[in-house]
């Protein structure tokens, strides 16, 4: 799910995965492979976005946290969809910029 946060974020800030990686210093390629979840992110690279987009690194950790799936429990179930609504309230908000810049234009 961290992946997905991460996307969202520098999507939310207009950044392109080119100028992202630059900025953190790492290349385009593994940027990519992070966002599309084929790789974790280092609690190095956590720091950088937290720096870069004045996030705090724990609210960053928070989507990071492994669930324990086998586990039905109503504090993991709570936990998952918080994250799916912040991620989702993310993506609305991205859309809600696209459409203010559409009708600008």
């Amino acid at each position: 799910m961290i992946n997905q946060a991460l996307k969202k974020i520098r999507e939310f800030h207009n950044m392109k995965q080119n100028e992202l990686a630059n900025s953190i210093g790492i290349s385009n390629s593994y940027l990519s492979e992070i966002e599309s979840g084929k790789k974790s992110p280092s609690l190095d690279l956590l720091q950088k976005y937290s720096e870069l987009f004045d996030i705090p690194v724990s609210s960053l950790i928070y989507f990071s946290e492994e669930l324990n799936s086998g586990s039905g429990s109503s504090i993991n179930k709570l936990k998952v969809k918080s994250r799916k609504f912040l991620l989702k309230l993310l993506e609305w908000s991205d859309s809600v910029d696209e459409k203010k810049e559409k009708t600008q234009s």
